[in-house]
């Protein structure tokens, strides 16, 4: 881990960024206190055995239900002109 200050950080940000990109971490301080953390950008989400391992932990459950395979070629519901418009302004007037 890499510490810097604000100002060092202005002047250095290349230098600093290539540390970053190299997979270290770059904690940014201000008088002497740290203020923030420059991480290498990764993924977003778990990977399929962190997912597994979640699943095994009990912090994520599985889905109850699969989409139908024909879900996305269903007709869409019948919806009449105007009933969302009314729906949004009686919740209005109810004070949601």
């Amino acid at each position: 881990m890499t510490t810097a200050s604000v100002a060092e950080l202005k002047a250095k940000l290349s230098a600093y960024l290539e540390v970053v990109k190299a997979g270290e971490e770059v904690v940014v301080t201000e008088r002497g206190h740290a203020v923030a953390r420059v991480v290498p950008f990764t993924r977003s989400g778990p990977t399929p055995a962190e997912y597994e391992d979640m699943l095994r932990s009990g912090q994520l459950r599985p889905p109850r239900k699969r989409v139908p395979r024909d879900f996305w070629r269903r007709p869409l519901a019948a919806v009449p002109a105007g009933a969302a418009v009314r729906a949004v302004l009686a919740e209005r007037e109810a004070g949601w």
